[in-house]
């Protein structure tokens, strides 16, 4: 099926720009949801041959292979993934505030490089726009995997009023969410990653923790998992400085890492700003989730994206001390079923989860 669609499929859809294939990819999904039967029987077929399921900060991972968050941004096509044989997906990157993103074209291939750059700035219909659809649908009560919401700040929010903007976010979305992502490392979104130093992050990460407690003793329902989304380009001296937040404060885990806004040697960006995905950023996502990992002890669940192209990538990703690894990029160089191909194959890397 990888090869159908690396030499058939791909070629096509590589004739148009990034952001219409990507919406077209969005339509075919649409369709496959409009035929449950359909995308039920592609998800019994594309599960794990052996039912190992991965337990993770509170939940329970039929696979741990997630859809990173970017490609379903207002949680459009979220219920059909596991018929691509995703473990889990993250929604979003959702904001409070409705905003367009910057203009196009804001996305680019680097086709040589299996990369993408990226510079689409938080386009998403806002916080409530998407707790109405998901409320509308129905989907979140059938659901089969965990949904997590990548949430963000808007544009139009200062950095000192970026707490409430997320807390906003939270309050819209909590009743849907199996965990939060908090996105303070999107290089797209200007002075966002300001809210990664030391005095900034603790105050946004309190006041939604703290929301969060109060929410779980008023409605006598289990607190929610947050995890931490940084950047790539960190100094490990920030990294630090990140971790002993997270740690004093109770955040359950860290997804490492979000798009780079250095070009690795070697890299032709045809002077395109925005953030790099794909296979140059693996080595230094790798090294990040690894001195997370050594740093921690092991005790803080991370969540591996960046650069996973294929089963050895993804296998990096654990051995360097992942306990969940996301994808996306890898599926616009190698299709629809990547995810699938990447389950089956981590299968027999993974003693942990074999």
């Amino acid at each position: 099926m990888g090869d159908l669609y690396e030499h058939v499929v791909r070629p096509v859809l590589f004739k148009t720009d990034a952001e219409s294939a990507h919406e077209r990819s969005i339509g075919w999904l649409k369709l496959l949801m409009r035929v449950r039967p359909l995308a039920n029987l592609m998800a019994a077929y594309n599960s794990p041959g052996k039912n190992r399921p991965v337990k993770c900060f509170g939940l329970t991972f039929p696979n741990p292979v997630g859809l990173a968050a970017g490609y379903d941004k207002n949680a459009v096509v979220w219920p059909v993934m596991p018929a691509l044989g995703f473990g889990f997906v993250e929604i979003g990157t959702v904001t409070w505030h409705e905003q367009p993103g910057n203009q196009r074209p804001r996305i680019f291939r680097l086709i040589k490089d299996e990369a993408v750059i990226n510079r689409m700035g938080f386009n998403n219909d806002g916080a409530q726009a998407v707790a109405n659809r998901l409320a509308r649908s129905g989907e979140f009560k059938r659901r089969k995997i965990p949904l997590g919401i990548n949430i963000g700040k808007s544009k139009i929010t200062s950095l000192e009023q970026a707490p409430e903007d997320y807390l906003n976010s939270y309050h819209a979305l909590a009743d849907f969410a199996d965990y939060f992502t908090v996105n303070v490392s999107s290089p797209n979104t200007p002075q966002l990653r300001e809210l990664q130093a030391k005095a900034r992050l603790r105050d946004l990460l309190s006041t939604l923790l703290q929301a969060d407690a109060e929410r779980s003793r008023k409605l006598g329902v289990p607190r929610l998992p947050f995890l931490l989304k940084i950047a790539p380009d960190l100094t490990y001296r920030q990294v630090d400085d990140v971790l002993e937040t997270v740690q004093d404060l109770g955040v359950a885990g860290v997804v490492a890492t979000n798009t780079m806004v250095a070009r690795p040697d070697g890299i032709d960006d045809g002077g395109e700003t925005g953030g790099l995905s794909g296979r140059p950023i693996h080595t230094r996502s790798v090294q990040m989730v690894n001195y997370i990992y050594r740093s921690t002890g092991g005790k803080l669940p991370i969540v591996g994206v960046g650069g996973i192209m294929d089963a050895k990538s993804a296998g990096q990703m654990f051995d360097a001390g992942a306990s969940l690894v996301q994808l996306y990029t890898g599926m616009v160089y190698r299709g629809p079923f990547f995810p699938r191909d990447i389950v089956r194959s981590l299968q027999w890397h993974n003693a942990e989860w074999v």
